[in-house]
């Protein structure tokens, strides 16, 4: 017989497991990522994903599921290169909280990082925004889950300077969005329930998201 993961449980298990690591690398904010935490632990946040991969209750999630999908998710974890690169950012700015917006009736999303600077004098944000649209090619063992990417436009805004509010470098540069040089950008929705959403990309990065307030 296979044992099937307790899903309640596994999603507990895995979200005390990312708390918990936020805590230690003093990073409540920003999301985790693989680089940040030693292998086992790396390996250890693959096992709990999976499981609870096994056991999602909309296996077929674009056609059962879309309205789940609607609205902000906050990214706890992630193993993307662009994930890593904004914990990695230059001249002293630091990386906080990180959105997905995601309206599905428009096919559309973005994904927005909050930016502050070390000093605490400059506040603003990094944002892409995208369009998707269901595969047409869905593999047949979990068909009704993945999405193809085509990324849009790239904003960079400062909306705070020594605290204040201001419009004068909101956005201060937009550019087009790259995509991939010979592959479409895609993501496979694994996992998702009302308050936790997994997702798997074309490129083999992982993602963890929870449902956010905005």
């Amino acid at each position: 017989m296979v044992k099937v993961p307790n899903r309640l449980a596994t999603k507990q298990n895995l979200l005390k497991e990312i708390e918990r690591l936020k805590k230690e690398q003093n990073t409540l904010d920003a999301p985790i990522t693989d680089l940040e935490i030693q292998p086992q632990l790396v390996s250890a946040i693959a096992t709990l994903m999976q499981d609870l991969e096994e056991s999602n209750p909309f296996p077929r999630p674009l056609l059962y599921a879309n309205t789940l999908l609607d609205g902000a998710w906050l990214l706890e974890y992630s193993t993307a290169r662009e994930i890593r690169a904004l914990k990695r950012l230059p001249l002293g700015f630091q990386v906080g909280k990180v959105y997905q917006i995601i309206d599905v009736n428009n096919g559309s999303f973005e994904n927005k990082a909050w930016v502050r600077h070390s000093s605490g004098l400059l506040s603003g944000y990094v944002r892409v925004t995208a369009t998707f649209e269901p595969a047409k090619q869905d593999d047949d063992i979990f068909p009704n889950r993945q999405i193809n990417i085509d990324f849009k436009q790239r904003f960079l805004g400062i909306e705070r300077i020594f605290g204040i509010k201001t419009n004068l470098l909101d956005p201060f540069r937009v550019v087009e969005a790259k995509n991939p040089v010979g592959r479409t950008p895609s993501l496979n929705l694994t996992y998702i329930d009302e308050t936790i959403r997994v997702g798997r990309g074309g490129d083999g990065s992982l993602y963890i998201l929870s449902k956010a307030k905005m």
